[in-house]
């Protein structure tokens, strides 16, 4: 019989958002995960910051790029995984 073995390396995390730049001041962040969000944020290369909270699988949330050039903008999504004390960000452009 076959079994995983512990390695004590943590196991690989895969990025839950994806970002659809139907419009260019109005992008949708969407969590793509089966497990919510915790205590999301939202930090902008501008100094522009918005706490969004929890973040429930397959819900999209809209951001406002309005009264700055999007195209020199860097936008960093910061979070805690669920149910652990583990923070992540990931940066994206647009």
């Amino acid at each position: 019989m076959l079994r995983a073995l512990d390695t004590g390396r943590p196991r690989p995390y895969r990025v839950p958002w994806s970002v659809h730049r139907a419009e260019d001041r109005h992008p949708t962040v969407t969590n793509t995960s089966a497990e919510p969000a915790d205590f999301v944020r939202v930090f902008r290369s501008d100094g522009v910051s918005e706490h969004l909270g929890q973040v429930l699988p397959g819900e999209d949330v809209a951001l406002c790029l309005c009264g700055t050039d999007p195209d020199s903008l860097v936008v960093t999504v910061a979070w805690y995984r669920w149910r652990t004390d583990e923070e992540y960000c990931w940066r994206f452009v647009l």
